[in-house]
């Protein structure tokens, strides 16, 4: 065949191709309905193949369909080689990733009882591929296993919501906070409040409270109590109120004249058990044997019991003597000092020339120094001179100060009206359906 034929059997090919792909995009035209039906089918199809396919598993953050998830509790005594060894990871692997880590987690901190989430391959081996452990509910930590190793500590992301309780005494408070869905958080905060001015110890059956406060959620789970945002507390047929307001220099709580509920010093720098010995001239020390003057108030409480500043201010010196064991003092003002004896061990942080505020943990009760037994010897200066602090009147913090009262009259109005229908049908009032 001469090439003018080839050529010419190429040309009338190409010519039917061209028309038959016309002729269906001719009888698209022509026949639309059907046209219409054939793409409606086509498009279903499509919607059909997208339905079919899975949503991904997420977790921590991570699509995980392709791993193996183990879940297990941390035992006593088990180390991070220990939980990586059955997922086919060496103990020379394991210590290398918490020499990586040692910035970011260190690994002694993996406590028993606490969960840790493993990811491993779904191939024969399952080699773990990460492990995820969560020391505490807002935070987990990522340990990557794979050619990088490392650690990534996530923040879960903490939502406050507000809500209101009502509940009349009629026994303790805290049974009657808990019959009315608080706990004893709430109680604690709320005895915390009105600490200078209702003797919890003597409240009534009739009392009653009405609180507006915070709630700490993580995801589905409450973790905590927020700030207590207001309050009316009806003791004994007299009502009184506390209102949370921030005047710029920290905050605080106030009554409806603007009054500072806060004293200038905490009645007792602990929770103690009992007050085993008081300020007084003349003492016979249990370790001297002798009789001498014991300047300070021993508080009995057991081991580890956190230890608080009684007010704001400076620490000066924070050490250790043959005498006084671990010792914190906080200078308040040019009038005020206290000193905090025979601490197991002086809270992180306290160092000469530290801030702290009222309430703060400075140290924990311990039995260092000239002591017998767990507790907390309490030293006060006024002007200098070392006396007894059950003998001083205890001055009031400042009030709301005047650039910021009009400011706190608004936000007191607000709450006051809220106060006010609180408790009106007998039952706590959830106000997250108003956020």
């Amino acid at each position: 065949m001469t090439k003018r034929a080839v050529a010419a059997l190429m040309l009338v090919a190409v010519m039917v191709c061209a028309w038959w792909t016309g002729r269906d995009l001719l009888e698209q035209y022509i026949n639309p309905q059907q046209s219409g039906e054939i793409k409606e089918l086509h498009h279903t199809t499509q919607e059909e193949i997208v339905e079919e396919l899975p949503e991904p598993t997420l977790l921590y953050g991570m699509v995980v369909d392709s791993f193996n998830i183990v879940e297990q509790t941390i035992k006593p005594r088990q180390n991070l080689a220990d939980i990586l060894n059955p997922f086919n990871i060496e103990a020379r692997i394991a210590t290398e990733l918490a020499k990586k880590c040692r910035q970011i987690f260190d690994v002694r901190q993996l406590a028993a009882n606490k969960k840790v989430t493993i990811l491993a391959s779904k191939d024969s081996t399952q080699t773990a591929q990460f492990m995820i452990y969560e020391p505490n509910p807002t935070e987990f930590v990522v340990f990557s296993l794979r050619d990088t190793l490392g650690a990534a500590i996530v923040q879960r992301e903490v939502k406050t919501v507000e809500k209101t309780i009502y509940g009349v005494i009629n026994s303790s408070l805290s049974q009657s906070m808990q019959e009315a869905g608080g706990n004893p958080a709430l109680t604690s905060k709320l005895v915390d409040v009105f600490a200078w001015q209702i003797d919890f110890f003597r409240i009534q059956k009739g009392d009653s409270f009405r609180v507006i406060y915070e709630e700490k959620w993580v995801e589905d789970q409450q973790i905590g109590i927020g700030k207590i945002l207001a309050v009316q507390f009806d003791h004994d047929g007299e009502p009184y109120h506390a209102f949370y307001f921030d005047q710029g220099q920290g905050s605080n709580y106030f009554d409806e004249k603007g009054n500072s509920l806060r004293q200038a010093f905490l009645k007792a720098p602990l929770n103690f058990t009992r007050i085993s010995s008081r300020y007084t001239r003349k003492r016979f020390h249990p370790v001297q044997k002798r009789w001498k003057a014991h300047l300070g108030t021993d508080y009995a409480a057991p081991t580890g019991t956190p230890i608080y500043t009684v007010g704001d201010g400076v620490v000066v010196e924070a050490g250790r003597t043959r005498g006084n064991g671990n010792y914190v003092k906080v200078k308040h003002n040019d009038t005020y000092t206290t000193q905090y004896l025979h601490m197991s061990r002086i809270a992180k942080g306290m160092r000469k020339g530290t801030r702290v505020r009222q309430g703060e943990v400075i140290g924990y009760v311990g039995s260092t120094g000239l002591a017998t037994g767990p507790h907390l010897c309490f030293r006060f200066w006024k002007n200098g001179k070392q006396i007894d602090p059950f003998s001083v009147k205890m001055p009031p913090a400042e009030p709301v100060a005047k650039q910021y009262q009009v400011a706190f009259e608004q936000m007191k109005q607000q709450y006051t009206q809220r106060l006010a229908t609180i408790g009106q049908d007998q039952a706590p009032v959830d106000l997250r359906a108003s956020l």
